[in-house]
């Protein structure tokens, strides 16, 4: 195959949405291990007016061809918001993205690579960063060790090549994500657990599950504390108003009080965690399909998530506490608390906290102390583009 015999097609509307979600699932059923996802949600996240993230951001999205078959795909995409950041925060002025990135030879990988940054310097951008798929808030990074496990929920599953074709076409890793695998059925360490026993008599600090009767206000909550906690983190782009009901709308099903934290500080919300049940055990079960069959196996899941593994996707203190003894000690009690329910009420053997910024030395500290082990790794990689 010649690069002249590659053909570059750009998704204009409704059907080449659907097309490029089918070329993905097509490139994913390959993958060992990959978990199928509902093809309705994800047309959803491409979509623009569905998916609020379009109301800072734009994208073009792309499909290669040989020969009419399709042979690969990519999106590039622009974040308004993360313009915005200070360029040390790894987007910043001038720094578009790509992702959903499939591709079946190194050609094609490059042809696409390339015809993802042509879009992005007609847009005035100077550097790429990827892959993205598409938020920073939803699958960042290429997996580059992992494969040999399913992915939790929410996380990409990529092929150990994809990372060679990227570099050779000239970029270089820009951070590095990490997944910590955790046994939810062992207790922690005698320091942690006096760590713990301490926080639960000091009468200023408050523990309490979320409630879902109120879920709305809850993920306000818990969304504010996230703005505030990660504002200085590498990638942080803050949620709108818009995404965080759309975020709080979407998660609602999966949300399961004794599993979802808050943390008070003199009756102030400072600090939450949440967590959930892996559900892509049941969407590799039905796969990834609710007709004819598959939803009367999701609905009995979601009423008792009974055996899933936990996924720790989001924790966050308020900055004012960042640094101190009182934060660390208000993660290990939320953390302590979500190991016991998972083990003694869902009989969970396994979690998963991630995806911690590798030089994140809080978080990374944290994990090693409950004696996690790093299981997954993904990659951001970043370019010059002039």
């Amino acid at each position: 195959m010649t690069h002249s015999d590659i053909v570059i097609e750009h998704v204009r509307d409704k059907k080449g949405r659907a097309a490029f979600v089918d070329v993905g699932n097509a490139f994913s059923a390959r993958v060992p291990n990959s978990v199928p996802q509902l093809r309705g949600e994800q047309i959803e996240l491409i979509t623009p007016g569905k998916n609020p993230f379009f109301g800072h951001a734009r994208a073009q999205l792309f499909i290669a061809k040989v020969n009419g078959k399709p042979v690969g795909r990519i999106s590039a995409h622009i974040d308004e918001l993360a313009l915005q950041v200070p360029k040390e925060q790894g987007f910043g002025p001038g720094t578009g993205m790509f992702g959903y990135f499939d591709a079946d030879s190194e050609a094609v990988a490059h042809a696409l690579l390339a015809e993802a940054e042509k879009w992005l310097l007609s847009e005035e951008m100077t550097r790429v960063l990827g892959p993205i798929s598409m938020s920073i808030w939803e699958e960042p990074g290429l997996l580059v060790r992992g494969q040999d496990h399913p992915p939790m929920i929410m996380m990409g599953h990529h092929p150990a090549h994809y990372r060679g074709w990227i570099e050779s076409y000239g970029f270089t890793t820009a951070k590095t994500l990490l997944t910590y695998d955790l046994p939810v059925d062992r207790e922690f360490p005698p320091l942690i657990q006096r760590i713990v026993k301490s926080g639960e008599r000091n009468s200023r600090i408050t523990v309490r599950q979320v409630v879902k009767k109120r879920w709305d206000s809850e993920a306000a909550i818990i969304l504010s504390i996230l703005n505030d906690a990660w504002s200085g983190n590498w990638g942080f782009v803050p949620f709108t108003a818009d995404e965080i009901a759309y975020a709080g709308k979407k998660l609602r099903p999966i949300i399961f009080e004794p599993l979802n934290m808050i943390a008070e500080l003199d009756g102030e919300p400072v600090a939450f965690l949440l967590t959930f049940p892996d559900i892509n055990q049941v969407l590799a079960k039905i796969n990834g399909k609710l007709f004819p069959f598959g939803w009367f196996h999701m609905l009995r899941w979601l009423h008792f998530p009974k055996g899933s593994g936990m996924r720790v996707p989001l924790m966050g203190v308020k900055k004012e506490l960042h640094n101190s003894r009182m934060a660390s000690q208000l993660a290990f009690m939320m953390i302590d608390q979500i190991r016991r329910t998972a083990d003694e009420l869902y009989e969970s053997k396994r979690g998963e906290v991630g995806w911690i910024l590798d030089d994140n030395k809080g978080m990374v500290a944290i994990a090693d102390a409950i004696n996690s082990k790093i299981n997954r790794e993904y990659i951001v990689f970043g370019k010059d583009l002039i």
